[in-house]
């Protein structure tokens, strides 16, 4: 699936189309990925709102989980033990959001996880992709063959162009549903395609074999509604969105419910439910859903035009007293035309208008808390 640099860092198959179209490179999660090409990061981000936009998500990793008795439920039982959702009730063409966590309920990573019929397909992040495939392996060989997917490129055509542009290569994905998963040809190319992202945006995520996915990505960005866009503008985009990034905004001590993603865990998996607990961190989480943590991801809107970005210490008063949270996203929303962040505030200090102190460059300047997201999505319902 790729190719690494004298640097040792690790290159998709898209990485010559990168250099083409003039891509500014930079290591990101052992990978040498685009962060903008010559639009700027700004136009990208705008660019995607308002019509289509390319982005290469190579980098992530790609697993099939086979069950060994060859019925998808006992797959799916066994991945219940490693996570809070309900993965059993997961329909055949459907997919969902789910999270490992560890012992004391923390999230090891965020992922997405298919039911394809007779295996379940998951997808993980990048920087997690080794710790993920051995945390499965260790965890769930007796019931599945863990295989990573080999030889395959990723891709996501996000914004309200998407589907007319997709459609017109692979014909019938306009039809499908947020959420929905599917097997489509394009001549001998089979493509693995998804209606989900990253943005906020209705789009899709297109797994497809190496050795086509410079031509996909070419057939798609001949359309006058496309273009590459980079990293920089997928983090601009999910921010906007309200989206956790793993390792910013969730990580091994933040619990679901500390981090607002508590819909993620559905009625059967909670207290009173038909298959409630039995994941890691259970007891922790559990209560947590029933009595609330001790502090809460949330929005803040700084006041001005300057961002607040990761690290910016929280305080609840505009002078003296320790910090209460601290910022793990933060930048300028182009299309809301304001800087956003988001962090975590004791949970008596997270209700929407409770006004704080982000500590910039030694000045303490006012923030809001506001409900997330920032700009409302526009997934396919």
């Amino acid at each position: 699936m790729s190719d690494t640099t004298g640097s040792g860092l690790r290159q998709t198959p898209l990485h010559g189309l990168h250099l083409r179209l003039g891509a500014k490179m930079v290591p990101f999660a052992g990978w040498e990925m685009p962060v903008q090409y010559g639009l700027g990061v700004l136009k990208e981000h705008l660019h995607t709102r308002a019509s289509a936009g390319l982005f290469d998500v190579s980098h992530m990793g790609q697993v099939i989980l086979s069950p060994r008795s060859g019925r998808v439920e006992d797959a799916a039982a066994a991945l219940e033990r490693l996570v809070p959702v309900d993965v059993l009730g997961l329909p055949e063409g459907r997919q969902r959001y789910a999270l490992f966590t560890n012992d004391a309920g923390g999230i090891l990573d965020d992922l997405m996880v298919a039911n394809r019929g007779d295996h379940l397909f998951v997808v993980v992040n990048a920087a997690r992709a080794d710790a993920d495939i051995l945390h499965m392996r260790t965890h769930l060989s007796d019931a599945c063959e863990v295989q990573m997917v080999e030889g395959r490129a990723l891709l996501a055509l996000q914004g309200p162009a998407a589907a007319e542009v997709l459609s017109a290569v692979a014909h019938g994905v306009d039809t499908m549903r947020f959420m929905d998963v599917g097997v489509f040809h394009v001549g001998d190319t089979e493509l693995w395609v998804s209606r989900s992202g990253y943005t906020g945006e209705d789009g899709y995520e297109i797994s497809v074999p190496a050795d086509k996915a410079v031509g996909l990505a070419g057939v798609l960005l001949a359309r006058p509604e496309v273009e590459a866009i980079g990293l920089g503008a997928r983090d601009s985009l999910r921010l906007e969105a309200g989206l956790c990034l793993y390792g910013s905004d969730i990580d091994e001590t933040t619990t679901p419910v500390e981090a607002d993603l508590g819909w993620a865990i559905q009625k059967v998996r909670r207290q009173g439910g038909a298959r409630a607990g039995g994941f890691p961190g259970a007891a922790r989480i559990l209560r947590e859903l029933a009595e609330g943590p001790a502090r809460r991801r949330v929005g803040l809107l700084p006041e001005g035009r300057a961002p607040m970005r990761g690290d910016t210490p929280i305080f609840a008063a505009e002078a003296g007293g320790e910090p209460v949270g601290r910022i793990t996203s933060g930048g300028f929303g182009p299309s809301v035309d304001r800087p956003v962040s988001m962090g975590y505030v004791p949970a008596a200090l997270a209700a929407a208008g409770t006004r704080l102190w982000g500590d910039v460059r030694g000045k303490r300047l006012p923030v809001t808390v506001c409900d997330l997201p920032f700009r409302q999505p526009t997934y396919k319902r």
